[in-house]
């Protein structure tokens, strides 16, 4: 969208009123991150969302990527705002000084990530995948390795990407065939095809560094058969240094429904030179490195697509003059504008809270993300590391499903103008629906969620999460409405735990019940983790007011959107109960055959 503005006055409001960003970061030793730095990075970074990266989105939707003999090229201005972005550093911002990077929290840089996303979905695909590439390698590759690859990825002249999916397994990666012979000198000659792979060649960077799922000689069948190799598209010198072209080429990229100025391509490995990182046969579990952060990237990505709908929607509808209101405020007006009409309001209040909410529940991760890498305390990396697996899911799925509803509206608001190119809203909704879609469907995220994070933990993760909100409340003695607010939120905290057990008892019986509830739960839990949040903020911004703070709108804004959230949201959340107790019955009893027309 051209005319996206980054949200900085809504992202200050979540990290420093809400949540208290200023002691969170001195308690962890980052004490150069004071408010104030933090407002200045993100000022520059809407800067250049705004006005380099937003410019130039609906080129690349138009032009998308061209391929040419497995060279691919990125539509106009995408490689000029690469190298800006190079230049300004911020590849580097939290990565260690050790290699080169800026030593500041993974909340920082994640944060304005939002921006790059909404301003241009497509483009910041690119920069989004290296970070993913850096942190697997700085987890699990050995000092050399990184030595040899990291100083240019985190200087952001090299690129990076992971290499996981193949045309016959898809996301079942136990069946993937791509094959890894050893050689004398250690390293090792990866032979395969994979498909889908983001970012997988393009014209920004010097040299582009996969990360690559692989099978040794003689590998355990399946999942624990899996390895993960390094295997850069040209070779590297022990120096750091491009050598020769490595035997990695791109055979086609991929002609898709949106985020057409990112490159999808298919990367064949013709025995290829690759470096093993972490053990052998445990290339998934240092896959999940990067999948976990990368998974809440991608909420991220849905949750900046909500903002950008409702910024296009807002300003329509604000601008848009048609039909009178029964209530319409000028009586000589042939018409009103349509943010009027009840209606109009329902779709921006729907598309204020995903997006809003979103915020404030990928904000709280990055937290946790934050004391889990970086806490001295055991005990509080423990804690961090549990809410992050039980909420991991929900950001990427929750925040993902939502945008599909909050940029299916961004059209609506439009009525037909929505439907055509020009104002930007098609393509939003384009772009974003592959959001439910990588790093894991919904329906894989929902099968984690319930099967290894809170069945898989006899729900010790849920009841980890559920204290906090209940400690909250219990310590509530605020004014009406926040006080019905919290007791409703107590009342869904007691369904919460009855849902699971339900499904815990039906699943012990029959596997497919999990399966058959399992979105529904993930859903559910969505609606009222957004509740939470929502409590909070409409909590904070009273207090504000009472404080006497000037900003009225902005506060009163979010007591009225937490109001709409509770009335007219949450409810959603009992049908999603119950699709959770309908069971698998309705689902498994009709024979492949009925589905014939």
């Amino acid at each position: 969208m051209e005319n996206y503005q980054s949200p900085q006055r809504d992202a200050q409001f979540v990290a420093y009123e809400l949540f208290d960003f200023q002691s969170h970061y001195d308690r962890l030793g980052f004490s150069e991150a004071s408010q104030d730095l933090v407002k200045a990075i993100h000022t520059e970074a809407a800067k250049f969302a705004d006005n380099i990266l937003a410019p130039i989105n609906q080129i690349g939707d138009q032009q998308g990527c061209t391929f040419d003999e497995g060279t691919v090229t990125t539509p106009k201005g995408f490689k000029e705002a690469y190298q800006q972005y190079v230049e300004g550093g911020w590849p580097s911002m939290s990565h260690p000084e050790k290699w080169g990077g800026q030593g500041l929290p993974y909340s920082l840089s994640t944060s304005i990530a939002e921006y790059f996303s909404g301003a241009n979905h497509a483009w910041a695909m690119y920069p989004g995948l290296s970070q993913g590439c850096i942190s697997t390698i700085l987890s699990h590759g050995t000092e050399e390795q990184k030595a040899r690859f990291l100083p240019k990825l985190i200087e952001g002249q090299w690129a990076g990407t992971m290499c996981l999916t193949e045309a016959h397994c898809g996301s079942d990666l136990g069946l993937l065939r791509c094959k890894a012979k050893p050689n004398e000198d250690g390293s090792y000659s990866l032979t395969g095809t994979k498909i889908f792979i983001s970012a997988g060649e393009h014209d920004l960077a010097d040299n582009i560094v996969h990360v690559v799922l692989a099978r040794l000689p003689d590998a355990p069948a399946g999942t624990k058969g899996i390895s993960l190799f390094i295997v850069p598209k040209f070779n590297v010198t022990e120096d750091g240094e491009v050598a020769d072209r490595n035997q990695v080429t791109c055979g086609s990229i991929e002609h898709k429904m949106g985020i057409n100025g990112s490159a999808t391509c298919v990367i064949n490995f013709d025995n290829a030179k690759g470096f093993l990182i972490g053990a052998e046969n445990r290339g998934l579990n240092c896959m999940f490195t990067f999948m976990n952060v990368a998974r809440i990237g991608t909420g991220l990505e849905g949750m900046a697509a909500s903002e950008a709908a409702l910024q296009g929607a807002l300003r329509y509808a604000q601008d848009r003059v048609q039909f009178r209101s029964p209530t319409q405020r000028d009586g000589t007006a042939p018409a009103d504008e349509i943010i009027v009409h009840p209606d109009v309001r329902r779709m921006l209040l729907t598309q204020k809270a995903f997006a809003e909410g979103g915020r404030a529940l990928a904000y709280y991760c990055m937290q946790q993300v934050d004391v889990s890498q970086h806490s001295e305390s055991a005990e509080k990396q423990q804690l961090a590391e549990a809410r992050l697996a039980l909420l991991t899911p929900i950001v990427k799925a929750f925040l993902t499903e939502t945008a599909q509803e909050a940029t299916s509206y961004g059209i609506q608001v439009f009525g037909g103008h929505g439907y055509v190119r020009e104002w930007g809203m098609e393509q939003l909704a384009r772009d974003t629906r592959i959001s439910t879609l990588y790093e894991g469907t919904t329906g894989i995220q929902a099968l984690d969620l319930l099967g290894r994070k809170v069945l898989g933990s006899n729900g010790e993760l849920l009841s980890v999460y559920i204290k906090e909100i209940s400690d909250y409340c219990e310590a509530f003695n605020g004014d009406v409405p926040q006080q019905h607010w919290c007791d409703t939120l107590q009342g869904y905290m007691q369904q919460w735990q009855e849902l699971t057990h339900h499904v815990g008892s039906q699943a012990a019986t029959n596997p497919d019940e999990l399966g058959a509830a399992s979105v529904d739960y993930l859903m559910y839990s969505g609606y009222v983790t957004f509740a939470y949040y929502w409590l909070r903020m409409a909590t904070t911004a009273s207090t504000k007011l009472a404080e006497g703070a000037t900003e009225t709108d902005f506060y009163q804004g979010k007591i009225e959107t937490a109001r709409f959230f509770f009335e007219r949201l949450l409810p959603r959340s009992q049908s999603h109960a119950a699709g959770v107790k309908a069971g698998a019955a309705s689902l498994m009893s009709i024979g492949e055959s009925m589905f014939k027309a």
